[in-house]
């Protein structure tokens, strides 16, 4: 009866810890303290602030930022026809030089031998044609003799034409005006047509050449005027197209547009690296929101808007992009308050207080 007894205050013992840790023990208060956190939570929601933007149709100017690079109007690489020595130069380094202007001569006295032996020769031909030529007249001579000594007449001729023609190779000149660079060569050098004697560049007028995206095409044009600036100078220089690349690069799905420059003075270095602001065409009238207005979805994107008080979503299409901004093309309308500002808390019929209207 004792262990009956025992084992009865044992069990009992057992219930009442189990129903005093069921109520006041550590996850009872830690419930309770749930219980009082989320009542406090509700005593305190209340609308959120918010600033709103009144949505107005304004006029956009649809530019777009590219690099590219300043090249020459021409460029070449001066080398001789010829091979020999070179007898004279007759250009400074870096100094400016007119087309046909004399840079460099190779030795040629035996060819200005061979024309002086052959304009004897021709000189004499001439005297013999002019004779027969009387004597056919007078029938003293046949035809077969007269021909003979015009052909040998014209024979000379023809290979003074020939000197000439390897004499003047002997002589590079300018073949445009601009100015030259460093020279490769030495008075008395032997010089090859491998040898290259100096650089030759016309950089007045700069071409400028760049390429814009595919979709841009239709909207570029011969006669565009675009404004670009260069890492030498502060200065912002303008350029007009001229010439537009026909077909469009299959790899990187631009086209490329070539612009030229004014360059009298110089300030533009064939080379250099340009920052290109191309405007492409103006939008009259649409909608410019700012980009983080817009929140987007799995199909399309979404704005808030203010609807009697409270939090409304609105689908809209975009369409250009600026560093700030994004235009919309369908789901807003002139007039609508859009939400600027705390977009994270936003949710439809979530209650809403005005703090701040941007018109």
């Amino acid at each position: 009866m004792k262990i009956r007894y025992i084992a009865f205050i044992i069990i009992g013992l057992i219930v009442c810890f189990l129903i005093y840790n069921k109520l006041w023990g550590s996850k009872a208060k830690e419930a309770q303290a749930m219980g009082a956190t989320k009542g406090k939570g509700k005593r305190k929601s209340g609308p959120i602030p918010v600033k709103v933007m009144i949505v107005k149709d304004t006029i956009v100017i649809n530019n777009i930022d590219v690099t590219g690079s300043i090249d020459a109007n021409e460029k070449v690489s001066l080398i001789s026809q010829t091979a020999g020595n070179i007898t004279g130069i007759y250009f400074k380094e870096g100094s400016h030089v007119s087309k046909g202007q004399l840079l460099v001569k190779v030795y040629n006295q035996d060819l200005q031998a061979s024309l002086q032996q052959n304009q004897y020769q021709v000189a004499l031909a001439k005297e013999t044609e002019y004779r027969n030529k009387v004597l056919l007249q007078k029938e003293a001579i046949s035809k077969e003799e007269y021909e003979t000594s015009l052909t040998n007449l014209n024979s000379l001729k023809s290979q003074a034409d020939m000197i000439k023609a390897q004499i003047s190779r002997t002589e590079i000149r300018a073949p445009f005006s601009g100015t030259i660079g460093l020279r490769n060569v030495s008075p008395g050098g032997y010089l090859s047509p491998s040898t290259s004697i100096a650089t030759l560049v016309n950089i007045d007028p700069a071409k400028l050449t760049f390429s814009v995206p595919e979709r841009y095409l239709p909207l570029i044009q011969k006669g565009s005027k675009i404004n670009f600036t260069v890492a030498s100078s502060s200065k912002t220089f303008q350029a007009k197209v001229y010439a537009i690349e026909p077909a469009i690069d299959v790899t990187s799905r631009t086209i490329t547009v070539r612009a030229e420059a004014p360059n009298p003075k110089d300030e533009l270095t064939a080379g250099s690296f340009a920052k290109i602001n191309l405007t492409l065409d103006q939008i009259p009238k649409t909608i410019m929101v700012p980009t983080e207005c817009v929140i987007p979805d799995l199909k399309s994107s979404k704005v808030f808007v203010v609807k009697k008080g409270v939090a409304a979503a609105k689908f809209v299409e975009t369409d250009l992009r600026t560093d700030t901004k994004i235009q919309i093309t369908k789901g807003l309308k002139p007039g609508d308050s859009l939400i600027v500002s705390g977009i994270i808390q936003m949710r439809p019929k979530v209650p809403l207080k005005i703090v701040k209207v941007i018109k």
